[in-house]
Parts: C-alpha cells; structure tokens; sequence
C-alpha cells in the first residue's frame, strides 16, 4: 500500500455508533471515553441501526397476523428485510431466508432438518455454536490445520474417505473468532461439492467485516447474528438452499409454521405446514430485530465494503505491530504471520494471568477486551499447547500465567485513538506492571475496591 493510500485510510472516519461517547470511571480516578474492543462478542449497534429502528418503533405492529395498517406495516417491512437480507448475502433465486435468534439458532435449526443418515464434518476449530449442534448425526470432527491448504486437503480426504457415501454437510467458520484467520471458504467449498457433499458458512466473525457472497463462494447455507453486525435486538439468519429446509419438520411446532389444521374424526390433529421460511419460524417474530438486521446490511453496503475492509485492515496492521515490539507478547496463530485476517486478535503475555491483565486494561486504562476460551476452547488449547490451568489469585504479574487467552476486537466503528491506547496500554502494562490490587471475586480478577 502506497504512503497516500495509507494516509487516505487513517483518516477515514468510523461509522458513528452508539456508546461511542460513553465515559467510565478509573480505579486510579477520573474517567475516559469507553474504548469498546470486544466487538467478536457483541459488536455496538450503528448509529443509522438505532436511528432507523426508533422511526419504525411507533408504527409497530403484528406481524402476518392482522388486517390493520400497522400489521400490514409491519409484514412488508419485515419481509422487506428477508429481501434485504437476501441482497446482502447475494442468494439465489431459489434460496430462502429464515430469521432466527442467533448464529447458534441458526446452525442448530440446520442440524435438525439433516436428512436421516447424513455424515457431519467440522474442524475442531469451530466457535461452540458450529462444534456443538451436530450430536444427534454422525459427525467427524477434524484436527485444526495449520495452513489454508492444509484445511482443504483435510476435508477432500475425509469426504473421500466416509463410508456409506450418503449426504454429507462440511460446516466451517469463514474467520475464526479467535485468531480473525480467513477460512478458503471458497476451495473448502470446491472440495465439499467434487465429494458430494453440502457446505454452512458460520459467517458470524466474517460477514461484519467482509462481503459474503453465498453464489460466489458456492456456499449452501450462510448463518450469522445480528448482535456481531452492529444490529442489536437478538435475531439471527440461516440463508441457503430450500430443499433440506421444506423436506423436514418444523424446527418449532406453532402458530405461523402451519398453513392448516385440522381435527380428525379420531380426535387427532392434521397439520398442513409452509413450504417458506415461515416453516422453520413459528411464535410470533422479533420484528424489530429483523428489521435492525437489515438496517445493518443497507447501512454496511452503503458505506462501502472496500472502504471498511481497507480501514480495518490499517487497525489490524497497528495493533499486530504494536503487540510485536511488547517483549512477552505472544499473538495466536493457526495460519501464520501472512494470512489474512479480520480485526480479532488473540494474544497472551508471559507471566501474567488472562483475566488480571483484561482486568487491569478495563479498570486502569477503561478499555474493554475479553478473556477466556471464547467458547473456542480445542482451538484454544490447540494454539496454547495444553489444558487450561487453574484461574488463580490476582496479584503481581510474576504470580503465574493461565492457559487462557486476551482477545482484542474492532470494526467498522472503532476509532484509531482507542487501538492507539489498547497498544500504548499493554505496553505500560507489561513494562511497569499493574498500579491497582486485584482479588478474585466468582472466578474472575476485579479491584480491590478496599485498596
């Protein structure tokens, strides 16, 4: 990247988000802007999200449910988002749309509509929501790669491998959230398809901050939440291919699923369910986080994805350094130092337990980072070289080091001043120690108030 391009990145303004002046009070005293880094948990909602949700908030409404103008307000405006939704991720014309709670939602509503025999294959690697949904199939679990390459050939020769050879689903993150490493999604893909077999894109960590294409990357399925694309609310998507999805049964019994009902002259009930989305999305909908879903998709298309990618990119750039002349820093890595990445970093630091140091960054420095196994624990303990240990007392940094990890994450609406403090802060950190006393509370490092 040229010096002018780099210029003209650095001074690309964030998308305006909420919170983002948001002020917390120090241990040490006085108070500083909340510098938001936990964004591969919960990323903060757009300001244009909100805005968009609050001007539709009066005119809310039951959904497919009445005759009156705000119901019938709110059905458009809710299948609105389904085509919106369905644009963002570039489906098919045959694909279909299903609104659900969450990423996880989403994943375990395609392991129940599996057809019967169906093997399941899934990297280790996988965040809890992707590893976890699968026990009721035949699944495959496969050892974390160590290069994209290797990844692929993995797959090709499980796939070749299973016996009988019946229908197979292949299920992988398109970046991981716990070293923001790119998947091939699209070779991974290739592989899945010369073997026979189906492919689901856990796009959670990746569609925040990359285009996802469900044509172009040749994918069946795409899930993702809102909560990680800056629409808060609680909604989810699973966007794919019909056939699986309409052959099976409801993923929920209830009003909205079914078309008909019927009693029978045996006293039973005769169901007569949709062929739509509406199958797999029975109770009545969360309209208002449907809606911020797609408020986030327009929003994020609409700023420009290059624009983003190209921003983030320089965030990724600056924190990587700056952790890189920290001695002691150790940032985790599947692929290695080349791969391409999104803004979740995941590091450790010798002698000091995970959660005193996110602690000490929060209290002393009002930065927000997570700590933990970030419901990734294989991977985790695969990059770390073991079992994690023991929390442990807070105390001085020489005290001990857990097996567990700091993660740092940003996007679309981090400023450069809050990577500029997390860097200048782990540094300090690392060099002159904590200035605050810390003890355990429920398992986790907090001040010591009494200090």
């Amino acid at each position: 990247m040229s010096a002018c391009a780099v210029d003209a990145v650095s001074t690309t303004a964030p998308l305006p988000v909420l919170g983002r002046d948001v002020r917390v009070p120090l241990v040490t005293g006085g108070e500083v802007t909340y510098a938001a880094l936990d964004y591969a948990a919960s990323a903060p909602a757009l300001q244009r999200v909100w805005d968009d949700v609050a001007a539709y908030a009066p005119y809310y409404g039951s959904v497919h449910r009445g005759a009156g103008y705000l119901s019938q307000l709110s059905t458009d405006l809710f299948e609105n988002s389904r085509a919106a939704v369905a644009d963002f991720l570039g489906c098919r014309a045959d694909d279909q749309v299903v609104f659900t709670r969450s990423t996880t939602d989403s994943l375990n509503l395609l392991a129940a509509v599996l057809p019967a025999g169906c093997r399941v294959f899934v990297f280790e690697t996988e965040h809890h929501a992707a590893l976890l949904p699968w026990n009721e199939a035949d699944v495959t679990y496969l050892d974390a790669p160590r290069s994209p390459r290797e990844a692929v050939e993995a797959l090709e020769r499980a796939l070749a491998d299973r016996d009988p050879y019946g229908p197979a689903l292949v299920c992988v993150t398109g970046a991981s959230n716990v070293t923001g490493e790119v998947w091939p999604v699209r070779e991974l893909a290739a592989a899945a398809h010369a073997h026979g077999a189906r492919i689901v894109l856990d796009a959670a960590q990746l569609a925040p901050h990359h285009p996802v294409d469900i044509a172009e990357l040749d994918v069946d399925w795409v899930a993702f939440s809102g909560h990680k694309l800056y629409a808060p609310f609680g909604s989810g998507v699973l966007a794919g291919r019909a056939d699986w999805l309409r052959g099976a049964e409801p993923y929920l019994a209830g009003g909205g699923a079914s078309r008909a009902v019927a009693r029978r002259a045996d006293g039973g009930v005769d169901v007569e369910w949709h062929d739509s989305a509406a199958r797999h999305e029975a109770g009545s909908p969360n309209v208002i986080g449907v809606y911020a879903v797609a408020a986030a998709c327009r929003a994020l298309t609409e700023a420009g994805f290059d624009r983003l990618v190209a921003r983030e990119r320089h965030l990724v750039d600056r924190v990587r350094a700056g952790l890189a002349a920290v001695p002691g820093v150790r940032v985790l890595s599947l692929f290695g130092e080349d791969a391409p990445r999104v803004g979740v970093i995941s590091f450790v630091v010798d002698g000091w337990n995970s959660s005193h140091f996110a602690a000490a960054l929060s209290a002393e420095y009002g930065i927000g980072v997570r700590d933990g196994l970030f419901c990734a624990h294989p991977l985790v303990r695969t990059l770390l070289g073991g079992e994690p240990d023991a929390p442990g007392e807070c105390g001085a940094p020489d005290e001990g080091q857990s097996l567990n990890a700091i993660r740092v994450s940003f996007g679309a609406g981090t400023p450069d001043e809050h990577v500029e403090r997390f860097v200048r802060a782990v540094g300090e950190l690392v060099a002159n120690g904590a200035r605050w006393i810390y003890r355990t509370e429920g398992g986790r490092c907090v001040p010591d108030v009494a200090a």
